[in-house]
């Protein structure tokens, strides 16, 4: 019995998740603002290389990453990068200019929606990240893991 429950759950919850219901709502306020991307989620599942210019956020320390490198014009850099994420599973380039990518990536059961958005800083001469998932308190690390596997795809510095 408590098999069939659970069987019922797992079926009910994919069935969610390929209807689109588990894929929250897309960010009205992305983007490039006075040299900042939008500050890191108010939960455990975001990750920002510019969290640290949010004093007081309670996900600060958190959220944390390291900008990726930019290599090149940022024009070029861009282009690398959205070579970069268009072959990883569930991508969707959502906007690109010669400076900024934002990407959404969906998983592909659940159909969870994680926002990520890239922005080749040319004061730090380096891109600056930001990923966080649309619904839940945590994401079990994978907006830092997926950010990770893009900076090793660019290559070493």
């Amino acid at each position: 019995m408590a098999g069939t429950v659970v069987l019922g759950l797992v079926v009910v919850a994919l069935g969610a998740g390929q209807a689109g219901l588990l894929a929250g709502s897309p960010p009205t306020d992305l983007g490039v603002t006075v040299g900042r991307l939008k500050a890191p989620s108010m939960t455990d599942n975001s990750v920002s290389s510019q969290a640290r210019l949010w004093d007081g956020h309670p996900m600060q320390r958190s959220a944390m990453i390291a900008p990726l490198p930019l290599r090149g014009t940022p024009a070029e850099a861009i282009t690398r990068l959205r070579a970069v994420v268009e072959a990883m599973p569930g991508a969707a380039v959502v906007t690109q200019r010669d400076d900024y990518l934002y990407v959404r990536f969906t998983t592909r059961w659940m159909g969870y929606v994680d926002d990520a958005e890239f922005w080749a800083d040319p004061a730090s001469k380096a891109i600056q990240v930001r990923s966080a998932s649309r619904l839940g308190a945590s994401d079990l690390g994978a907006n830092r893991a997926r950010i990770e596997r893009i900076r090793t795809a660019l290559g070493p510095r």
